[in-house]
């Protein structure tokens, strides 16, 4: 039942934000530094990591925390993508509306799966290779402007940036996700302690 909450809270979240960002504009413009919400999104989540951490220590003193250098560093690849990534986000954002984001969102969908292969080498299987196809050729479509509207200027609906931003934004989602994993599953170290070096 727990993961039925997850999964809905993290569908909320995820939905919301892009409505939430566009509602912050002002005439198409954030009216502040937009490179604040990231870092205050990620100090959050260093606090409560940290905090996770520190009650997990109290509880269990086995808890496996591994502070070397050579172990800690490979935490920082991840931590400067997904910082790149939360940036790029906001600037997708001024060019597309929310829904084409939403849309566009799904590409990393398609990244992950490609960069699992290559990088974790998981198989896909032929149902799956299909699904992502569709999934990719439904995303492009989708955002292909039909000639009967006001103007044939474009063959997109939302200018040719936001698109660049919307795909390189879903690479490195993938990337660092697929990085982390692969870092997750490579050592034991708890995970809240892992969650603190990508915060950090």
């Amino acid at each position: 039942m727990q993961w039925y909450f997850v999964a809905a809270l993290l569908t909320i979240l995820t939905s919301s934000q892009g409505i939430l960002t566009t509602l912050s504009q002002s005439n198409g413009k954030y009216l502040y530094d937009y490179a604040t919400v990231p870092f205050l999104a990620e100090v959050f989540k260093l606090l409560l990591s940290s905090l996770l951490l520190w009650r997990e220590c109290r509880v269990s003193p086995i808890t496996r925390v591994t502070t070397e250098w050579k172990s800690v560093r490979l935490y920082v690849i991840p931590s400067i993508i997904y910082l790149i990534h939360n940036n790029v986000q906001f600037a997708t954002l001024t060019y597309v509306d929310t829904s084409t984001y939403q849309i566009m969102g799904n590409l990393k969908i398609v990244t992950t799966a490609i960069l699992f292969r290559l990088f974790l080498r998981r198989r896909l299987s032929n149902l799956q290779w299909m699904a992502i196809v569709l999934l990719t050729v439904g995303t492009t479509t989708s955002q292909v402007k039909g000639c009967g509207e006001a103007s044939c200027d474009s063959l997109f609906a939302a200018p040719i940036q936001g698109y660049m931003l919307g795909v390189l934004s879903a690479c490195l989602s993938a990337l660092a996700g697929v990085y982390t994993e692969f870092l997750m599953k490579k050592n034991s170290d708890s995970l809240y302690w892992q969650n603190v070096q990508l915060y950090t």
